[in-house]
Parts: C-alpha cells; sequence; structure tokens
C-alpha cells in the first residue's frame, strides 16, 4: 500500500528531531535552520531542474507569506525539540490539524457559510484536554516557555497549510512551493546566523546538519508519494506514528520518562487529530465535486516538519 510511505516519513521525521536535538548542543536554532533549508534548496533545485519545472512564479507574494508562516513554524518547533522531550515536542507541533481546523472553522463562521459542527467542536475540546494532560506533568515551570512555544509552532504550522492550500488552488507544482520553503528559510536563518555569529564546526556537528538535511528530504519525499498514490485518509492518521517513534528515541537516547497522564495526553492529541481529519474528510465529501489540487502533495512540506 502506498500509504505505508508515510510511517518512513514519520520515521524520518522523528530521526531528524534527534538530529536537531543532538545538534543544538553545537549550534543555534537559525544556523540548524539554514543548513537544512540550504540543503533542501540545491535538493530541489535540482529536481524542478530535472523535470523541467522554471522557479519562476506569478503568486510569488503568496509563497512568501506561506514560507514565512513555515520557516517561523520550523523555528519555533526546532526550538521546543531543544528545551522539551522529544515526544512532547513532537506532540505539541502535531496539533496543527486542530488549529487548522479552527482557523478553518471561524472563517467559514465570519462568512456565514457554515454553522459548527459539534463532532469538530468535541475533537477540539479533546486536544486541549490532552494538552493540559501533557504540560501538567512532563513541563515543569522551568519548561514551560517551551511547552508554549511548541503550541504556537502548531498554529503557524496551520497557518502554513492553509496558504499551501490556496497555492494548491493556483496550480502551483509542490517542487516549487518546497523550493520558495527552503529558500526563505535558508535566507533567514542566514541572517539569525550572522547575528549571532556562526557556530565552529567539527566533524560530528557538520555530520548532524548533514543528516538533518537529508531526513528532512527523504521524509519529505516519502510523505509527498503516501499523499499522491495512497489514501488520503489512512496517509494523514499513518503521521502520528511520528509521536510513537519520537517517544522510543526519546527512551533510549535521553532516558526520557513520560508517566501515565502524560501517555493519557499525547493519546487524546492523537485521537482528536484524526477526528478532526474525517470530521474534516466528510464535510467535504457532502460538498459539490471540484477539481483536484496538489494539496495533499504539497502537505509533506507542512507538517510536521512544516
Amino acid at each position: 500500500m502506498q500509504s505505508l510511505w508515510m510511517l518512513f516519513a514519520a520515521f524520518s521525521f522523528s530521526l531528524m528531531g534527534v538530529g536537531v536535538k543532538l545538534a543544538s548542543e553545537f549550534y543555534t536554532t537559525g544556523e540548524i535552520v539554514f543548513y537544512r533549508s540550504i540543503i533542501g534548496v540545491l535538493i530541489m533545485w535540482a529536481v524542478l531542474a530535472s523535470g523541467g519545472v522554471s522557479v519562476r512564479t506569478p503568486h510569488m507574494p503568496v509563497h512568501i507569506k506561506r514560507s514565512l508562516f513555515g520557516v517561523t513554524s520550523l523555528l519555533l518547533w526546532f526550538s521546543s525539540i531543544t528545551m522539551l522531550p522529544l515526544a512532547t515536542a513532537m506532540t505539541l507541533n502535531y496539533m496543527s490539524p486542530v488549529w487548522i481546523a479552527l482557523i478553518l472553522g471561524a472563517g467559514a463562521a465570519l462568512a456565514g457559510t457554515r454553522g459548527a459542527d459539534r463532532k469538530l467542536i468535541g475533537a477540539i475540546l479533546m486536544s486541549f484536554a490532552g494538552v493540559l494532560c501533557l504540560l501538567q506533568p512532563s513541563v515543569g515551570k522551568e519548561q514551560l516557555t517551551g511547552g508554549l512555544i511548541g503550541l504556537i509552532s502548531g498554529v503557524f504550522t496551520a497557518l502554513a497549510y492553509v496558504e499551501v492550500r490556496q497555492l494548491g488552488q493556483l496550480g502551483e507544482p509542490e517542487g516549487r512551493i518546497v523550493f520558495y520553503f527552503s529558500l526563505v528559510g535558508a535566507v533567514v536563518g542566514l541572517a539569525w546566523m550572522l547575528w549571532t555569529g556562526p557556530s565552529p564546526h567539527t566533524w560530528h556537528g557538520a555530520g548532524l546538519l548533514l543528516g538533518i538535511g537529508v531526513l528532512a528530504t527523504l521524509g519529505q519525499t516519502a510523505m509527498t508519494r503516501a499523499y499522491k498514490r495512497g489514501n488520503t485518509l489512512l496517509t494523514a492518521n499513518l503521521q502520528y506514528a511520528g509521536i510513537v517513534f519520537s517517544s522510543i528515541w526519546g527512551m533510549l537516547i535521553w532516558s526520557d520518562r513520560l508517566n501515565a497522564l502524560s501517555w493519557l495526553g499525547m493519546a487524546l492529541i492523537i485521537a482528536s487529530g484524526i477526528a478532526t481529519t474525517l470530521t474534516r474528510a466528510r464535510a467535504a465529501s457532502d460538498q459539490p465535486a471540484t477539481p483536484a489540487t496538489p494539496v495533499e502533495s504539497a502537505e509533506a512540506e507542512v507538517h510536521p516538519e512544516v
């Protein structure tokens, strides 16, 4: 089944999170984003060139807006990884489907096109109950900032997804969307690095940066294939395997220990994300058919790695 490529993507992204946490001992968040992004720029430029697709676009303002949302999410997520247990940071960022539902639902309500969906509201409330369970036992006062940063990263991930959806409706290929996201990430990361000063390189540190870039690219490629060739709902729900992988890495490498209430919180967030995805899919199926867009495949650069 092509959807199973999402499991490989989740595995790659979880390993990338390990790399980010380890690399944070040698580099600032901005430097990690820069090197991760510049590798993405080079790879996506080669992919576009080999496919005969130009990087020129008539929708540059939308690309910039989407990229700024995505890069902000990436900076916040990487920051939260350095401050929290890996599984906790991953779970908080995976709340993006809930934020997407809130953003789209609020927009529809303001436009008067759709009323409140009780099932969707229930899923959203479930997710916030999960956040309370997850953060209350596992995030102490000294880590409260990391928890808030992780939550906000999910909000910006959702905002980036909304812009990706618009780019998909405009007919932009996913490769071009990823290219500009990586390009803006490289520019922002370079500015951060020049402001704080570059860190000295070691073979170990350089290896971690290379691994982060390669794993991000592998994850994006696998996720794209899963969304393009597999079942969309199954693919969207298999992404939560990344939380399981991250939990395993956290326990094996950093001896992270989450108690029963923390695991309950993670389960509630995963369940609410799945419920939100199913509810939105059913709502979409009840609407008149519209031409397909490359949104699903473009989501490979929205979550979880943004």
